[in-house]
């Protein structure tokens, strides 16, 4: 049998159609916040995450008991690239660990809202038939607003304790 390769014809994979080699400048994601806080730009959106937390008063500090069930924290990096492959911003989340939490405990019911991609496509049609303007909003921080009945004690940042 005489297939596509063995002839030397190579057909591009269309899932890696429109990559681009990236630079060696880019700082890469991490997982390791001790070289994160050794990098000024990382440390700098790590900074800017945090002001952010305390702006919208998502936390409290309180001194730790043994009777608190504490979920431990980690910081999520992302580099976000421009179409052409250059760097647009970097990205660093603060987020608790969800693995550590206990039913009943730190939780009692969960609820995720999703947006259907469906849904996106209706709006975006209706849109278009009524010519409303449409416009791109990029949200540099979302938080989830919500009642929490249970008293959720989360271990501060690593490398960014304040005593």
């Amino acid at each position: 049998m005489v297939t596509r390769s063995k002839l030397g014809v190579v057909k591009p994979n269309p899932k890696y159609a429109l990559t681009t080699i990236t630079s060696a400048n880019i700082p890469r994601e991490l997982h390791n916040i001790k070289i994160a806080l050794a990098h000024p730009g990382w440390k700098a959106v790590m900074d800017e995450e945090l002001v952010a937390l305390h702006k919208n008063e998502t936390w409290k500090l309180v001194p730790r008991t043994p009777s608190m069930h504490v979920i431990g924290s980690k910081w999520v990096f992302k580099s976000k690239l421009k179409p052409n492959g250059s760097l647009d911003r970097l990205k660093a989340h603060l987020v608790a660990k969800g693995y550590h939490q206990i039913d009943g405990v730190d939780y009692t019911k969960t609820f995720s809202p999703v947006l259907k991609p469906g849904t996106i496509r209706m709006i975006i049609t209706i849109a278009l038939v009524q010519k409303w303007s449409i416009r791109q909003l990029d949200v540099k921080n979302a938080l989830l607003h919500g009642l929490i009945s249970e008293d959720l004690y989360m271990q501060q940042p690593p490398r960014m304790v304040d005593s």
